[in-house]
């Protein structure tokens, strides 16, 4: 499998914050409130990571996570109308995600975590279906792993030794 670093200083990254939790935990004291933030960060052209970031305070939960998440970037494959090259179901704990093609035109249609995904890839026409477990945290890594796990044409044709027009056809 192709996994090659991404420097995350050569890209304008943004980021967006899916999910805040408070957590909490008993001890002899009382209870410690801590926070947990799951940040997904990229720069709407093909490179996407999420982090998990946890701290006492939010914004630093938030920062957290994206740095965990820039350590965490990823290159998608995607083809000419800015969707897909093939669809794919990831799959991360309870969590599956069915991604689909989708014609220009299309749009992002999908749920909340998986959205936050595409839309910080740069994915702009899609069709998603979030199956089994709705817990934020395994639908975005089940996105992420989909969105892993995409080859683009010219990659299938060389793995298999043959010309993108014979693996199109």
């Amino acid at each position: 499998m192709r996994h090659e670093i991404i420097d995350p200083n050569q890209f304008e990254l943004a980021d967006k914050v899916v999910a805040i939790k408070r957590v909490s935990k008993t001890v002899k004291g009382g209870r410690t409130m801590r926070f947990t933030a799951l940040v997904v960060v990229g720069d709407r052209n093909g490179h996407v990571g999420a982090g998990l970031g946890k701290a006492t305070e939010i914004p630093e939960a938030i920062r957290k996570g994206k740095e965990d998440a820039m350590k965490k970037l990823i290159n998608v494959a995607m083809d000419d109308n800015e969707s897909i090259p093939h669809d794919f179901i990831g799959k991360f704990g309870g969590a599956s995600v069915l991604l689909k093609r989708a014609p220009q035109g299309t749009g992002i249609i999908a749920g909340g975590p998986a959205r936050d995904v595409l839309e910080i890839a740069g994915i702009k026409n899609i069709r998603t279906k979030s199956l089994g477990s709705n817990n934020k945290q395994n639908v975005v890594l089940a996105t992420m792993e989909a969105l892993k796990q995409l080859k683009s044409p010219e990659e299938v044709a060389r793995l298999r030794g043959k010309s993108v027009e014979e693996v199109l056809a």
